[in-house]
């Protein structure tokens, strides 16, 4: 079992930046892919980043791509996800997840443990 829990939420302003991390407990995440998946009211959950077990490979959604960075230092069940000028569309609830294996996923079903989110908020 992997424990997850996400921390750096909270309220910013357009253009603003916020860091997000994830860190993992419990049996280890260090030889698989991890991502941030985000939930806004009344929508689905939707796929933003992923980050493949050794770092070697990352994959955006294409409305963070340029301004969101995923990271993980190898070896490590820890990861970070870089936001950078925030948009008021960007709030949400944003997860972090493992995957099955060690590549990266951008499907929410290849996913096998969830934390339990971190509020964004972006104001205009």
């Amino acid at each position: 079992q992997v424990r997850l829990v996400e921390s750096g939420g909270g309220l910013v302003q357009a253009g603003g930046s916020l860091r997000l991390s994830c860190a993992a407990s419990g049996r280890t995440a260090s030889n698989n892919g991890m991502g941030w998946f985000r939930q806004a009211p009344g929508k689905e959950r939707e796929f933003v980043a992923t980050i493949s077990w050794n770092g070697g490979r990352t994959h955006y959604a294409e409305s963070v791509r340029g301004r969101f960075t995923i990271s993980r230092d190898y070896g490590s069940s820890t990861m970070t996800l870089q936001m950078n000028n925030l948009k008021p569309e960007d709030t949400a609830l944003y997860y972090c997840g493992v995957v099955r294996g060690a590549f990266s996923a951008t499907e929410r079903s290849a996913y096998q443990y969830w934390g339990q989110g971190t509020q964004v908020t972006v104001s205009p």
